[in-house]
This record gives C-alpha cells, sequence and structure tokens, in this order.
C-alpha cells in the first residue's frame, strides 16, 4: 500500500480539469500499451464534467484509441438512464455521444431498476468482464470529494464501507434518503491508479483533514481510498487547497 498520494495544486478548476484529461490520455496509451485495454471508472460532478468535454475536444479525443476504452462508473443514482441526476445522462451528454466508442464498451449502472438488483447485476458484468479474479483491476478511478467527506457513494459511517466481499453494492444518501450504488471501497482500492479531482473552497477543510489524516477515518470516507498497489493521485485547485 503506498502511503503517500502525488498532490497536485493548480491555480484554477480548469487546470484541474485539463490535467485530468492529460492524465487520462496517457493512461489510456500506457494501459492499450501494455495489456490491450484501459478499464477506467468514471465519477460524476461538476468538476469531472468539465475533464469529459475536454476529452471530447479535437484536442484530446483523437488521441484516445476509443474501441480499446471501456467505460464504466463509479456509482450511480437509483433514476433512469435520461434523469437530469443521472451521472451516465451526465458523461453521455459530455463525452459519450461525441466520440466513436463502441456501444459495448460504455458500461453503466442501471439507476432505473431496484438497487439491490441494480447492485447485482453491475458486479455480475464486471465480473464477466474482469474475470475470474477476487477484485477488480481498474486502470483507473475517478473519484470526487464530498465537503461532508464522502467519495463515490460512500458515505460516513455507511455500512457500505464495512464490505469486504462485494463489488458493487446499494446504498443510500444519508440526508435526502435517495438511494445509489456504488462500487466498494475494496473494488476502488485495487485499481492501478486513483484520481481525485477536488475544487472549491467548500471543500478546503474536509481536504485537509483528509490529507493531515495518519489514520483510516470512516467519518471521511475519501480517506479509506488507499489504493492496495496502486498510485493515488490529488488534483485540486487553489481555493480548494487553501487550509492545506
Amino acid at each position: 500500500m503506498n502511503p503517500n498520494p502525488i498532490i497536485l495544486i493548480f491555480e484554477t478548476p480548469e487546470q484541474v480539469a485539463e490535467a485530468a484529461a492529460e492524465r487520462f490520455v496517457d493512461c489510456a496509451a500506457a494501459s492499450v500499451s501494455d495489456h490491450g485495454s484501459f478499464a477506467v471508472a468514471l465519477a460524476g460532478g461538476s468538476t469531472p464534467r468539465r475533464a469529459y468535454e475536454l476529452l471530447a475536444t479535437d484536442e484530446f479525443k483523437d488521441r484516445v484509441d476509443w474501441p480499446r476504452v471501456h467505460l464504466f462508473f463509479g456509482d450511480e443514482r437509483a433514476v433512469p438512464s435520461d434523469d437530469p441526476q443521472s451521472n451516465y445522462r451526465m458523461v453521455n451528454d459530455a463525452l459519450i455521444s461525441r466520440i466513436a466508442i463502441p456501444a459495448e464498451n460504455v458500461h453503466r449502472i442501471r439507476g432505473e431498476t431496484a438497487p439491490a438488483e441494480s447492485s447485482e447485476s453491475y458486479e455480475a458484468e464486471l465480473k464477466s468482464l474482469f474475470g475470474a479474479v477476487a477484485w477488480p483491476r481498474f486502470d483507473l478511478v475517478w473519484l470526487g470529494l464530498g465537503a461532508d467527506g464522502h467519495t463515490a457513494s460512500l458515505f460516513p459511517r455507511s455500512d457500505a464501507l464495512q464490505e469486504e466481499t462485494r463489488w458493487v453494492v446499494a446504498t443510500r444518501q444519508p440526508q435526502t434518503r435517495q438511494d445509489r450504488i456504488t462500487l466498494t471501497l475494496p473494488a476502488i482500492n485495487h485499481a492501478a491508479r486513483v484520481t481525485f479531482m477536488v475544487t472549491g473552497k467548500d471543500k478546503a477543510a474536509t481536504l485537509a483533514r483528509i490529507l493531515r489524516s495518519e489514520s483510516v477515518d470512516e467519518e471521511l470516507p475519501a480517506r479509506t481510498i488507499r489504493p492496495v498497489n496502486g498510485i493515488l493521485e490529488w488534483l485540486v485547485d487553489r481555493a480548494a487547497a487553501s487550509a492545506i
């Protein structure tokens, strides 16, 4: 386990998104060269959205071998795919609909079915693609950070934080009680690279607590993201880093 994350501070949210897009391109090329494909789990949120928009521009999209890319999702709300709250809809609008990726390479979480059913079917799909392994090995996982310290749909004190065997579970946003489906901590922590994108002063205090802490803290689920045999990277803007 690598105890020393890479922390890169940029002046603006746009620079964070640009850095994330560049790393996506580089990681895709390295993964395809190494083992013939690139498996990435995507995040929702406004900062990742801008990175998706950049990846869909001529500057970036022509540098990615999209037929060898498999897009997965770190979490999803229990809503239909055309709902404004859907992570899939956001990524589809910003990126998928604008690139030449085969439809069968896009693996969305079905938010329109019962959460338990959705989590089971998504785990089954992942296992059919990753094969007979204890945990998936994503080449890259993108994550955001909530002001309460949550990431993906792993919320403070959630039972999902205790999961040790499942790859995907149903969970619930504690304030709104909205049902969610999320990758589990072990599924994320077995990735080759995990990259957080964090922008805005409203995240500053939480980010400082996470980066200063030496222990895994279930009050701050993002602090429990510690790749077993991979790289942990934080791309943050100056506002989010203001309390570090």
